[in-house]
């Protein structure tokens, strides 16, 4: 090894062998900090972003493709309980195309790719039902791509065509949507939904398409559209008016003070109605004209009479002609305006409501209940000839469960705050600990820093530094006498015995050389052995020398 490099492994050696047991718990822990923290982000910095490889997968699509990506050795994390799998951005594109070589997934609808395996002897059946699947494939496909949508299916109802039925009945669809953890489908999405399948299929109406969730929700029923059934149309419809409603009475009559609801008699049934109109247009040339004219003129024969009694004729008295006869016939064709009009009637009319208002009492005291009445009406779109019925009434109201929910959120109030102070001392507690622990460990630090500092004293070593001490002129205290004054206790007197400390330090240098180095090793073997060591190491090199 290098002599700088042996020097400063030495040099950190004795500074690790100097460092008392609290130093060295506090360098072992730090170092071992450093180390977790350098793996944890060396760990964190050669991870690979990940993106997902496919979504939505199933469970047998999910097994092939996870046996394919171990066979590669290519990492893989699965979220969405195992329907998504995600790959690094650098193998997605290559593990994609080889899954794809494969046929996975193989789960998926298909859409128009269902066609390129029909061969020239398929029967008209299969034609027919494999057409169909591909619009049910390509459909859900495309629904599937709608934000908040996890997976759909789309079944089709397509009436055939025949000559033998006067009139065609009209194509029906039903959409089955799953949505993704938390997601709800708006109305607009749902409309969305209808109207796309409609557009697809001819002679097909957006009421004409059925959406179902996952959780069995109708959210659009045939014949009514995308706002559901009759019952979910009156509670739409109730809640939507108590809303309005309430929020009104909040501001007139204050929050908490009025309560509102709404019963609706909704329209079950829905019609069609296909009306005619005739009208003449005024000053119109006729569309065409035509006259037949017939005469005849006769031999003036006797006249043949009338019947009489038993079918017999009877010659009429004083009655005689000569058989003329003439006949003129006109026909004309006028123009007439015809108007047809075709009116649809859905469901979801209101046949009645009713409005009941109740109102503290308390709350309208300088208030005219006929005129709120109206204004509650005018708010509701109260129509009295169709049977609506508004009732306002001044009651007063029950107060316990105010003083119920006051008492509940003043305990939550009192345990939150009880939480947050138990929170808080025993974060300070926590503190206070550590700040403890760390007071006793500077303080162990600093006596025994102290005590080494002190123990390297040994007066046998002033003799070097102060060979001989002159009396001084004026009365001074000596470095050597503050040195020698814990051996030897100086007189509590304002003046020092100058010739005392000098004949000490002359019994000192009496001492033999021998005795002193004595003392010198005992002192330095105490305090540092290994110094000691090259101490004694080095004073046999110089004794062999000589």
């Amino acid at each position: 090894m290098p002599t700088p490099l042996s020097t400063a492994a030495t040099r950190l050696g004795d500074a690790v062998k100097s460092f008392t047991i609290a130093q060295r718990t506090i360098a072992i822990i730090g170092v071992a900090v450093l180390v977790l923290g350098g793996i944890a982000l060396t760990s964190w910095l050669s991870k690979p972003s990940y993106t997902p490889l496919f979504s939505g997968l199933s469970g047998e699509d999910a097994s092939t493709i996870v046996d394919q990506l171990q066979t590669d050795g290519v990492p893989y994390e699965l979220t969405q309980g195992g329907g998504t799998i995600l790959v690094p951005e650098t193998a997605v594109y290559d593990q994609r195309i080889k899954a794809a070589s494969a046929g996975l997934p193989s789960s998926s609808t298909g859409g128009y790719s269902l066609l390129d395996d029909m061969g020239v002897t398929s029967s008209e059946f299969q034609q027919s039902t494999t057409y169909k699947r591909a619009l049910e494939g390509e459909l859900a496909a495309t629904v599937s791509a709608i934000d908040g949508v996890k997976a759909a299916t789309v079944r089709l109802a397509v009436p055939e065509d025949t000559v033998f039925v006067a009139e065609q009945g009209k194509p029906t669809a039903s959409v089955f949507v799953e949505t993704n953890p938390g997601a709800t489908l708006s109305s607009d999405q749902v409309q969305a939904i209808t109207h796309l399948t409609s557009a697809s299929i001819d002679r097909m109406d957006a009421a004409d398409v059925a959406v179902i969730d996952s959780e069995g929700r109708v959210l659009s029923a045939v014949g009514v559209g995308a706002t559901g059934g009759s019952d979910q149309q009156a509670s739409d419809y109730e809640k939507r008016i108590q809303a309005s409603v309430q929020a009104m009475l909040d501001r007139v009559v204050g929050v908490g003070n009025a309560t509102v609801a709404v019963a609706a008699d909704m329209k079950r049934e829905s019609a069609e109605r296909v009306e005619e109109t005739f009208t003449t247009p005024e000053d119109a040339p006729a569309l065409n004209e035509s006259t037949s004219t017939e005469d005849y003129e006769g031999a003036g024969g006797a006249q043949a009479g009338v019947l009489g009694p038993d079918n017999i004729a009877v010659p009429e008295d004083g009655a005689k002609g000569d058989g003329t006869f003439n006949s003129v016939t006109s026909t004309r064709n006028n123009a007439v305006n015809k108007t047809t009009e075709s009116t649809t009637v859905p469901s979801g009319g209101i046949n009645r409501q009713t409005i009941s208002v109740a109102v503290n009492r308390g709350a309208t005291a300088n208030m005219d209940v006929a005129a709120l009445t109206a204004v509650v009406s005018s708010a509701a779109g109260v129509d009295t000839a169709r049977g609506d019925v508004v009732t306002v009434e001044e009651l007063p109201f029950s107060d316990a469960g105010a003083n119920a929910a006051a008492d509940a959120l003043a305990d939550a109030a009192d345990a939150a705050a009880e939480q947050q102070r138990a929170e808080l001392i025993r974060t300070l507690s926590i503190v206070a600990a550590i700040l403890f622990v760390a007071i006793v460990a500077l303080i162990i630090y600093a006596r025994r820093s102290r005590r080494q500092r002190r123990e390297p004293l040994d007066l046998g070593e002033l003799q070097g530094v102060y060979p001989a001490i002159p009396a001084p002129s004026t009365p001074a205290i000596d470095p050597a006498v503050a040195l020698l004054a814990p051996l030897e206790p100086v007189p509590n007197t304002t003046t020092i015995d100058v010739a005392a400390v000098q004949a000490a330090l002359q019994a000192k240098t009496a001492e033999s050389d021998l005795d002193r180095m004595r003392a010198e090793v005992e002192a330095l073997a105490t305090q540092d052995p290994a110094k000691t060591a090259e101490l004694l190491r080095s004073m046999m090199d110089d004794r062999q020398s000589v």
